[in-house]
């Protein structure tokens, strides 16, 4: 056993007691008959403490991978420490695809599901929403197994943890397809807000990334079908990228999916970041926020205008729709939303001042926070932003009344 791992950022130093690697369901079963508190680490792509616990830290990872691919209901099985890297190879070959994927291609499909972690694109739901199926390691060691359509379903899918272990899902999949990524560069804010719903509507997957500097948006990531035709030569003004771009403007384009508009598989294309290849900058903090659909053009004109309070700590941003769903703890739940992203320096005083000036400019559009990156958002005020908190923990009351699965962040945030 490997005392004291860290996340993915290397903030968090996770204070387990006890950290486990079961191979089996039965051993994870048994670990989780045995212990008095339990928390999953996944990838370890979170922020703040959601993980971490003083007891037992299970790591899914070295569980034997079970990926099933049911052909005639167009639906995978896969086990809970499987990556979204272990899953796309395996579809490809069968012919199939995820409609939608998360920017990493690392992260475990279990984790990005119980934190709600965003797709991309504006006819593209949350990737918790393509589950159609899940089973939980319960505080008996039991397994439950819950179906899209059952009553506590759309409860149990975005679950931050606190119902059980998530040893497995099924997902809806679709028959694979092509897209053709290409990067438009400098487009002013002041045509994003006039043409906001044009912009993101233009394509499968539309991605605005930009270090909030000036009167500008630093890149357009647009990730077309296949099908779709010739690329345009620019985007409202927005001139095409020369050379293989990454979206901090500094750093290696080649770690990236395949650009300038050639065609290629899905899992080749959806990624911002190539299977195998190093994303993003490393060390670094993030925060995600998310507002309603109507309400981007002027979240992002009351972004642009605190700018100055913000941009020194970032990285970069990056805006991208999701649709409704109806999943009691989503950010998307029942409302069209778009998301933004920030990558922080990895300091941790002016990144939190960043977070706090980023949270008082979106204070008007009721921002709803990523559950797994980081937010100073008082419970009272996230209670507001997810109407169907209430019934959640009534839920995990009947789930898990002693509270096995849940540790201090999650108490102090949904049951304080």
């Amino acid at each position: 056993m490997n005392a004291g791992p860290r996340n993915w950022a290397g903030n968090i130093a996770f204070a387990a007691r006890t950290v486990v690697r079961p191979r089996t369901f039965a051993e994870l079963q048994d670990i989780v008959r045995r212990s008095d508190k339990v928390r999953v680490l996944g990838s370890g792509h979170s922020f703040n403490t959601i993980a971490d616990t003083d007891d037992t830290l299970v790591i899914l990872s070295d569980l034997e991978r079970r990926i099933k691919v049911n052909p005639a209901a167009r639906t995978v099985s896969v086990d809970g420490g499987a990556t979204y890297a272990d899953l796309a190879p395996v579809l490809y070959a069968a012919g199939f695809a995820l409609p939608n994927v998360a920017s990493l291609p690392n992260i475990t499909i279990a984790g990005a599901v119980v934190t709600a972690t965003h797709g991309s694109g504006d006819a593209n739901r949350n990737l918790a929403a393509a589950v159609s199926g899940i089973k939980l390691v319960t505080a008996n060691g039991e397994i439950l197994s819950l179906s899209r359509g059952d009553t506590d379903f759309d409860g149990a899918v975005v679950s931050l943890g606190a119902l059980g272990v998530l040893c497995e899902l099924t997902l809806d999949i679709v028959p694979s397809f092509h897209v053709r990524q290409n990067v438009y560069l400098d487009l002013p804010i002041a045509t994003v807000v006039e043409n906001f719903d044009a912009l993101m509507s233009r394509a499968y997957s539309v991605s605005l990334f930009t270090r909030w500097q000036g009167a500008t948006i630093d890149q357009i990531w647009v990730k077309a079908l296949g099908s779709a035709g010739e690329p345009p030569v620019d985007v409202l003004g927005a001139r095409a990228a020369t050379r293989a771009c990454h979206p901090i403007p500094d750093m290696d384009g080649t770690n990236c999916t395949a650009q300038f508009g050639v065609a290629g598989p899905w899992h080749e294309r959806l990624f911002h970041f190539a299977i195998g290849n190093t994303a993003s900058a490393g060390a670094e903090l993030q925060s995600e926020f998310f507002v309603r659909r109507a309400d981007a053009p002027a979240a992002i004109a009351a972004l642009h205008a605190a700018q100055e309070q913000f941009s020194g700590a970032l990285f970069i941003s990056e805006m991208r729709s999701v649709a409704a769903d109806t999943l009691w703890l989503s950010s998307a739940y029942e409302q069209d939303t778009i998301g933004f992203h920030f990558t922080w320096r990895p300091d941790w005083e002016p990144a939190i001042a960043a977070v706090k000036a980023v949270e008082a400019a979106l204070a008007p559009f009721d921002p709803r926070p990523h559950w797994a990156k980081l937010f100073t958002l008082p419970p009272a005020v996230v209670e507001t932003r997810f109407q169907r908190i209430s019934d959640f923990r009534n839920l995990a009351q009947r789930l898990d009344p002693a509270g096995k699965f849940r540790n201090r962040f999650v108490t102090d945030l949904l049951f304080s």
